[in-house]
């Protein structure tokens, strides 16, 4: 027989510098591999009781390589040394004098006898489970600020960790694949556990997000779904309201249109509105409502027409009104969102004026055979004056001798624009925005340029009809998207977004949802409007921040406390990504859209 020759491996010099670090250093508490520190640690204790899922915390932080041993043992011996453990510990509750003692060893006792019964009775194998964890990072910064983080999360956790003093070199090769166990190290870490608690550690899992009902909303941040259901009422999640904040370009726009397409293909009425002409494509392929709202003959409101009002459950205004047990009426409410109506238009007003504008407001509703009582939901668009009949009505009065002649007469010339000049397109004439399809787009965009007191006049009287068709059909879902929601901030006249917080704060009682989008936190926070900017930030039980800075940075910390890493997200600005809020649940999630979505959303507002 010939011997076979040996055959020559011819050693890839390249590829074993690609896969060998530039060089490694072990000191005692740390170890450095090419450019990059790090660190050492075992957990040393688990916690008595685990839920499903316990250990992903711990395993799936940032910057971080965990390493996870389990070694079946004969469950006899174990058994024993656990039996053993339960007399010692009901005696020393039974003996001990002080009452954490007594507490703890009872506790423990409790939880063996526990673990006993599911090994014993139940045949459940058990183990030495064993759990590395190294944080890594080039910049020392980020080291520190992971090497904390994996520090808090074992806490939050229940689990106790320990560096592995003296021994980074031997923990290195636990924790590599390229290694064989180390005996010094499993002396530290190896715990007996059943196989249970390690199984359903499941720590590679990624755990997402789910209600079980809804749809696919996002993703977290290391790829796992997130299922929501926006209307399911439960816990700290008491309504379907959203806050979206976000500068210009980090997918606001993208992202609010995918959450509206989710919604209407689940039968949800989406209303929008719209400052800058963003949602218009998308209303046309969902065959929706453009209503122009700057001037279109489609867009027309008359603000005389009696509409519903969200109430301030705080204030509970209409009590203060109330008559032998009967609350206020609509006209009487609607009266005084009249009053906000003609203070917005016109600033100037004076309290004399307006208390006769309200009187002839009333006369004038007389004249049209409607009073306190009448039931306005049997009324059509038609049977409501319009601005050109009380300007007439109180022309006529400014001719006639009168202690107030010379108010008449003020009053007719400030009316006049509204009855018969520019601002008469806007509000002169029967109110023709209709609502026949599931999508209704209210575009402002032709607003823009108007004066202040015009365009807050506008966006009043737009949020009013809103809030009409939300509440009309109590089981109907309806969702308002109040897109570039500061601009209806005005801190002078703060009636606007005043409104829209009482409408925030009642929408819960029906099928509704209000979603406040805006780039800038700053002006929900000035002083002046504050205690209703701020309400109106902090009601939503959604709250979606995405990417911002400066000013803006520094008040949205403050608002809603963020830690240090959910300040670094969002300072970070990474396009489509957000730090998401879903009652207290905190979450970094990403807006991973399917494809087929950005073929209805059009190029407005960018993708």
């Amino acid at each position: 027989m010939k011997k076979k020759s040996k055959e020559t491996i011819s050693i890839n010099n390249t590829l074993l510098n690609i896969i060998s670090p530039i060089g490694m250093n072990f000191t005692r508490n740390t170890l450095t591999i090419g450019e990059n520190t790090g660190k050492m640690y075992g957990i040393v204790k688990y916690p008595q009781s685990v839920r499903y899922g316990w250990l992903s915390r711990i395993t799936n932080i940032p910057n971080t390589i965990c390493s996870i041993s389990f070694k079946p043992i004969d469950s006899g011996v174990f058994l024993e040394n656990l039996s053993r453990s339960i007399s010692r510990n009901k005696g020393l509750a039974n003996t001990t004098k002080d009452s954490l003692t007594r507490t703890r060893a009872e506790k423990a006792a409790e939880d063996a006898e526990k673990t006993l019964i599911r090994i014993d009775q139940e045949d459940e194998s058990v183990g030495l489970m064993g759990v590395t964890i190294m944080p890594i990072a080039t910049d020392d910064e980020v080291f520190e600020k992971t090497d904390k983080k994996v520090k808090g999360t074992a806490s939050v956790a229940k689990c106790r960790i320990r560096n592995l003093a003296n021994l980074q070199k031997e923990g290195f090769k636990q924790l590599s694949p390229f290694y064989t166990t180390e005996e010094r190290v499993e002396t530290i870490i190896n715990k007996v556990v059943p196989l249970s608690t390690f199984i359903g550690g499941f720590p590679f899992a990624r755990v997402g997000y789910t209600d079980k009902t809804g749809y696919y909303f996002a993703k977290d941040s290391l790829g796992g779904l997130i299922i929501l259901d926006l209307w399911k009422r439960e816990g700290d999640r008491t309504n379907s309201n959203i806050t979206f904040m976000g500068v210009p370009g980090v997918g606001k726009s993208t992202a609010l249109k995918h959450i509206a397409l989710s919604e209407y293909m689940k039968g949800t009425k989406v209303i929008f509105i719209d400052p800058h002409r963003e949602f218009k494509e998308l209303t046309h392929k969902l065959e929706g409502d453009w209503i122009n709202c700057g001037g279109g003959s489609k867009g027309m409101l008359n603000p005389l027409q009696i509409r519903t009002s969200p109430r301030d459950d705080e204030n509970e205004t209409e009590k203060l009104y109330e008559d032998e047990g009967q609350g206020m009426g609509d006209m009487a409410l609607y009266i005084k969102n009249l009053e906000v109506f003609f203070k917005l238009y016109i600033p100037s007003l004076t309290d004399r004026q307006m208390a006769i504008l309200k009187r002839e407001i009333i006369e004038l509703y007389n004249e049209f055979n409607i009073f306190w009582d009448t039931d306005i939901s049997l009324l059509n668009n038609e049977d409501f004056p319009i601005m050109k009949d009380l300007h007439n009505q109180i022309y006529e009065k400014s001719k006639q001798e009168n202690p107030y002649k010379k108010d008449y007469e003020d009053l007719a010339l400030l009316l006049k624009d509204i009855a018969f000049g520019s601002d008469s397109f806007l509000w002169n004439g029967y109110t023709t925005i209709s609502a026949n399809s599931k999508c209704i787009c209210l575009d402002t965009k032709d607003l823009q340029n108007s004066p202040k007191n015009i365009i807050t006049t506008q966006y009043f009287s737009i949020l009013q009809w809103a809030w009409e068709e939300i509440t009309k059909d109590p089981v109907e879902k309806v969702m308002l998207f109040c897109d570039e929601a500061y601009l209806m901030i005005d801190p002078e006249n703060p009636q606007s977004i005043a409104f829209l917080r009482n409408a925030a704060k009642g929408v819960r009682k029906s099928e509704g949802s209000i979603v406040v989008a805006s780039h800038s936190v700053v002006d929900f926070l000035d002083p002046k409007v504050k205690m209703y900017g701020q309400a109106l930030l902090d009601l939503a039980t959604y709250k979606i921040i995405m990417g911002t800075d400066g000013k803006n940075l520094q008040e949205t910390k403050d608002l809603y406390n963020l830690t240090e890493a959910e300040e670094e997200l969002i300072a970070a600005k990474k396009r489509g990504t957000a730090l998401m809020f879903i009652g207290s649940k905190r979450l970094s999630v990403d807006f991973e859209i399917p494809e087929y979505k950005f073929e209805y959303m059009g190029t407005a507002g960018g993708r």
